[in-house]
């Protein structure tokens, strides 16, 4: 089957630095087949035959030990991405199309509680929809000056989560 990793705070401000070919190394040298990087911010296509829980738990350990540093490694399948673009859910938003898109992939899904929270936020500069184990953002300044720039929807959520923006989304299905 068809997994991407997204790796958390790789190649970020001058920290935890990867270059690409020695993480695709890593990933090769620990059993993954296929293996494909997808630019410098630690996004990476395999295969194998494990699952997702397994796969997570082998990269996170691969990276301390190639690397010496602790890195949150989300995975989702190749359906759990395709389901992800599908279920895009701000087209009815009126100007959707001017607002930049992210996602949040989750190490987890969260609970009721905190996702209607998150969602009550929603406001005319920026908009979250929480589905499963992922997060929707639409905003209209900087992802660096949103909430989720912030690590805001971690501390909401009480999970761990790395954020792509939709054009990543969509591009990593390709490679």
């Amino acid at each position: 089957m068809t997994y991407f990793a997204f790796l958390k705070g790789v190649n970020v401000g001058g920290n935890n630095i990867i270059k690409m070919a020695e993480l695709k190394a890593m990933f090769e040298s620990s059993g993954f087949k296929n293996v494909r990087t997808f630019i410098q911010s630690g996004n990476v296509a395999f295969e194998s035959e494990a699952n997702s829980e397994a796969i997570k738990k082998k990269i996170e350990s691969s990276i301390k030990k190639t690397f010496g540093f602790d890195i949150c490694v989300v995975v989702r399948t190749k359906p759990e991405m395709e389901k992800i673009i599908k279920e895009y859910p701000f087209s009815k938003v009126k100007g959707h199309l001017e607002f930049k898109v992210n996602v949040a992939f989750l190490d987890n899904t969260p609970g009721k509680p905190e996702s209607n929270e998150l969602e009550a936020l929603n406001s005319d500069i920026e908009m979250f929809h929480v589905k499963g184990n992922n997060v929707y953002q639409i905003c209209r300044i900087s992802t660096v000056d949103s909430l989720m720039g912030k690590n805001f929807i971690e501390k909401k959520l009480k999970l761990k989560a790395t954020v792509r923006n939709w054009n990543t989304v969509n591009k990593i299905l390709t490679i």
